[in-house]
């Protein structure tokens, strides 16, 4: 399970360099704090129950704030093209 998390920390290492690329600084900061996160967990070596409760509370997390956000701050049609 710890090798996933080095997983998921390559992959959102990877969207935060294509974020910088694309100037879209807040994003690859916030992407190169999750690759932190997930590369230093990955090797704690954490029974995978942890891992899974880690895991869950992070999505539950990423969920919520997305739908906050999504439903609260978001202003549709704004930067459309």
């Amino acid at each position: 399970m710890d090798r996933m998390f080095r997983v998921c920390g390559f992959w959102t290492g990877i969207f935060a360099v294509l974020f910088m690329v694309g100037s879209m600084h807040e994003m690859a900061i916030l992407f190169f704090g999750q690759t932190g996160a997930f590369i230093a967990l990955s090797y704690l070596k954490l029974t995978e129950r942890a891992y899974m409760y880690i895991f869950a509370a992070y999505l539950t997390l990423f969920f919520v704030g997305f739908t906050y956000f999504s439903t609260f701050l978001l202003e549709p049609g704004i930067g459309g093209h």
